[in-house]
């Protein structure tokens, strides 16, 4: 897996981003370009913000249990797969402003970098470590990005 904490890597999934357009259609899914940007910005908005609520300890545990793995292994996502309810963007979005809402939180990670990661709590996993921090961001924005084709 790529590591999104360095500044070739972050570089790359930039170039990718920038390389949609307002037009730019799924290979498969229903969700808008502008919407999947908001969608990937929802991952930034649980470490950065408070805009979500935690999930309670029930959920945290059965998350940690049946769906931590799938999210923090190097194994690609499924094409299609179902998400969280937190995640799903049903509302028109803004290109331009989702794109650069999502560059920005993709800098900030790299800027901060793997030791400010090592050990961080996720908003419903518990203590990650940095390879698993790494393995959520990376492979979650390559998986849309491969998406829309870039």
């Amino acid at each position: 897996m790529k590591n999104i904490f360095t500044k070739k890597v972050t570089e790359e999934i930039i170039n990718r981003i920038e390389k949609l357009t307002p037009k730019s259609q799924p290979i498969w899914g229903k969700m808008s370009v502008a919407q999947m940007l908001a969608h990937c910005c929802v991952t930034y908005e649980m470490v950065y913000t408070d805009k979500h609520p935690k999930p309670n300890k029930f959920t945290r545990y059965m998350m940690k249990l049946f769906v931590k793995n799938i999210v923090v292994s190097e194994k690609p996502y499924a094409k299609n797969g179902r998400t969280a309810p937190q995640f799903l963007i049903v509302d028109d979005k803004v290109f331009d402003t989702e794109k650069k809402r999502l560059i920005d939180f993709i800098n900030k990670t790299q800027q901060l970098g793997e030791k400010e990661f090592e050990g961080k709590a996720s908003h419903s996993f518990g203590n990650l470590t940095a390879k698993e921090w790494n393995n959520l961001f990376y492979k979650h924005l390559n998986h849309h990005l491969q998406q829309f084709g870039v």
